[in-house]
């Protein structure tokens, strides 16, 4: 990994598992990291360890809940006021499989957290982000989007709740948006890429709410710090082009090192992709002008 002195991230997610990993390693080569997290408290616990076992990083904690418009808004609003620009926005946070719920906008949440919150945050930070020559947006996504299809009528529950329908259409939401950001960037001509990344099989708190994941988590799953390895290559490793997609090398892509990797065929499909950036744009009210 190249020095990423004088570089600045925001890590979405970053006080725990493969955020916090992400965060540590960009922190570690120098980069200014911001810890985008829904409890101060947390983020600061987080910020704490980072200084502690690398002195001298320079980390910084904010507030932002994903679920909540208005408050990435903010976020947004208070990163712009003091920053010209972003090298790294890394889409990371999400929920996994959840009870049904809804957010404070009502969305379903995990349509709403996984995907819309990431599309609305990296939207009102587009400004910052073309103010940066070779900025990078990586959004973490997973292979469970392979075993499903965008339902635009159930895209927030509204005929029914399937956990696992919910994560993996927000799963495909999430490698739509960043393959269909890449073309409009290109289109543009803004020296800016996105790129896609999925951690394979690790050990987070996104299976909390999943007690059958606790055995496969001792047999299967590698570390927090194996999963964050293609989403560290994906945003800083040189060569890396907009519109990839990175994952492990392993079996089944479940842990290994970072190489490029085949999505979807629903994930490519820009007929799709251009449906649902019109609808995320309309249940956002955030428009990216590009």
């Amino acid at each position: 990994m190249p020095s990423l002195a004088g570089k600045t991230a925001i890590v979405t997610g970053g006080n725990s598992g493969i955020g916090y990993e992400t965060a540590r390693v960009l922190a570690a080569r120098g980069a200014h990291v911001v810890l985008a997290c829904r409890n101060r408290e947390l983020g600061a616990r987080a910020q704490e360890r980072l200084v502690r076992d690398h002195p001298g990083s320079a980390v910084t904690v904010a507030v932002l809940d994903l679920g909540n418009l208005a408050s990435i808004r903010a976020f947004a609003e208070r990163f712009s006021a003091t920053a010209t620009s972003l090298d790294i926005l890394c889409n990371n946070a999400g929920i996994m499989m959840c009870p049904e719920s809804r957010t404070v906008d009502g969305f379903e949440t995990q349509f709403g957290v996984n995907h819309l919150g990431h599309f609305a945050l990296t939207g009102l930070l587009l400004a910052c982000i073309r103010a940066t020559p070779g900025a990078r947006v990586v959004t973490v996504s997973s292979n469970y989007h392979k075993r499903t299809v965008l339902d635009f009528a159930n895209l927030n529950a509204e005929r029914f709740y399937d956990r696992r329908m919910a994560y993996q259409q927000s799963k495909l939401a999430n490698l739509l948006f960043s393959f269909e950001l890449q073309r409009r960037l290109e289109v543009a001509v803004v020296a800016a890429v996105s790129v896609a990344a999925h951690p394979g099989y690790a050990t987070t708190n996104l299976q909390r709410d999943l007690p059958l994941f606790r055995l496969a988590n001792i047999l299967f799953a590698q570390s927090p710090q194996g999963g964050a390895l293609p989403i560290l290559y994906a945003a800083t490793a040189p060569g890396v082009k907009g519109g990839e997609y990175l994952g492990p090398d392993g079996l089944f892509e479940m842990r290994g090192a970072p190489v490029r990797v085949i999505p979807s065929r629903e994930a490519r499909d820009p007929g799709m992709a251009k449906r649902l950036w019109d609808l995320s744009e309309e249940l956002t009210q955030v428009t990216y002008g590009i």
